[in-house]
């Protein structure tokens, strides 16, 4: 044999064994679920994926259009809350089935179904998709820096860039330690904003019926450009790829059918206790918007907007104080970093998933991250550090957010419905019609958002 076949032969078997190799191989399997055990023994043990998971629907690119719509239409949109968290429980749902009766994750899966070119042009979109999560990341945890610490923006934006470290540290002590940390992160967020919204004293009649959908949502231009906005912002392409990761790292015997319905069941129960979690979240986002701002004319699109108007009694009344301001950027830097460890993850299982490429995690978080931080860096230092400039940069993230959905959630649908792949575990006809229905609604207000965004509506 000549020396070029042998280097092609073992080209081609590395190749092969980074295509059957398992989702996150290093996690997979690597908590043990007890026999046998009890209910909520049980469900301890399987709970941690949803966590992970929720943190995407309450990162910093979701919170100022909460708390826009509050501000500028009182509790009115809690329905496009709660509908929006709906259908995220069932994509979440379907994402944890099909990763663990299939034993694969939605990437590996799309890449497997498609040519070798349209997995690469997948691949790049799917990496764009993280990148621009990165950049809400960026901005909030540097706007963070800056409100906490008073480090000059553009150092806290560079400051950002170091904690590619994080996930490298964490995955040494094991994955249940992540989940605690990241369920730590969103405990804190949860009771800030909790807090935040007793002193504020909402109208609870008002909030009960904000969770009523309303025909105004759809005749006025203005609420259904910003019930679009929290549409578009709240399901996240990523976090499918990684539901469809991480619910794998519990230990499941796919060869028997009791063992995986167990897991598909405690699995489906965890992300939605946690994806609750969210919706709550959000809920006193928007609640705290409606709550202080609504009908004081203040002008809140901005971070900073909304760490000074809360300790400015002209604004938001009697309560303001400089403690409210620092929790709420307390809460922002949490959020930020909590979803920074998902999206190291994310950009793994879609690296390894899409062009089978095996590097090392600190490689691909940093190459990745320096990536998200550059054109941030560039607004930064071209806008001298004014965060409202940078901030613009949420937008252009979320309106690719929104054109890269279609390529997560249409796959995951057809795999998740396709007998082949799911045996009796296909999605039951309820599921598969009303997946579908939520997968043509979601993309053609994406597209509707992002024609807005563009001006050409």
């Amino acid at each position: 044999m000549q020396e070029a076949d042998r280097v092609a032969l073992t080209k081609q078997q590395r190749e092969e064994a980074v295509a059957n190799s398992k989702s996150l191989d290093e996690l997979n399997g690597s908590i043990e679920v007890p026999e046998n055990s009890g209910f909520w023994k049980t469900l301890k043990t399987f709970t941690g994926p949803g966590i992970l998971i929720a943190v995407g629907y309450m990162d910093p690119g979701n919170w100022i259009t909460s708390i826009a719509g509050g501000s500028q239409f009182k509790y009115k949109l809690l329905s496009v809350v709660l509908i929006s968290s709906l259908i995220a429980m069932l994509l979440q749902s379907m994402a944890a089935k099909l990763g663990i009766v299939s034993g694969k994750d939605l990437a590996q899966l799309t890449r497997e179904r498609t040519s070798k070119r349209m997995g690469i042009l997948l691949w790049i979109i799917a990496e764009l998709a993280i990148m621009a999560t990165d950049i809400a990341e960026i901005i909030g945890s540097g706007i963070a820096l800056e409100l906490l610490f008073n480090i000059p923006l553009i150092m806290g934006i560079i400051i950002t860039a170091a904690d590619v470290l994080l996930l490298l540290v964490l995955m040494k002590l094991g994955f249940r330690k992540i989940e605690a940390i990241v369920a730590t992160l969103v405990a804190v967020i949860l009771l800030v904003f909790l807090y935040e919204v007793v002193l504020a004293k909402p109208d609870t009649l008002g909030i009960l019926n904000g969770y009523v959908p309303t025909h105004s949502i759809y005749t006025n231009h203005s609420m259904l450009y910003l019930s679009l906005g929290i549409v578009g912002a709240t399901v996240m392409p990523h976090d499918l790829y990684l539901g469809s990761s991480i619910s794998q790292t519990r230990r499941v015997d796919r060869n028997d059918r009791k063992d995986v319905a167990r897991a598909v069941k405690f699995s489906t129960i965890d992300s939605n206790i946690q994806l609750i979690i969210a919706f709550v979240v959000n809920s006193l986002l928007l609640i705290l918007g409606a709550a202080l701002f609504f009908g004081t004319n203040s002008s809140l699109g901005r971070f900073v907007d909304l760490f000074n108007a809360l300790s400015n009694k002209q604004i938001v009344g009697a309560i303001a104080s400089p403690l409210l301001s620092m929790l709420f950027a307390v809460a922002l830097l949490s959020s930020g970093q909590s979803s920074t460890i998902t999206g190291t993850l994310s950009g793994q299982i879609i690296m390894e998933g899409f062009i089978r490429l095996k590097m090392p995690l600190w490689a691909q978080r940093l190459l990745t991250r320096l990536l998200s931080v550059t054109p941030v860096l560039i607004f930064a230092i071209y806008y001298h550090g004014s965060e409202a400039k940078i901030e613009n940069l949420l937008t252009m993230s979320q309106v690719f957010l929104s054109i890269a959905l279609p390529f997560a959630i249409i796959p995951l649908v057809l795999f998740t419905s396709d007998k082949k792949i799911m045996g009796e575990f296909a999605n039951k006809n309820w599921v598969k019609y009303t997946s579908w229905f939520a997968t043509i609604v979601l993309i053609l207000l994406n597209i509707y958002l992002i024609l807005q965004t563009v001006g050409i509506l």
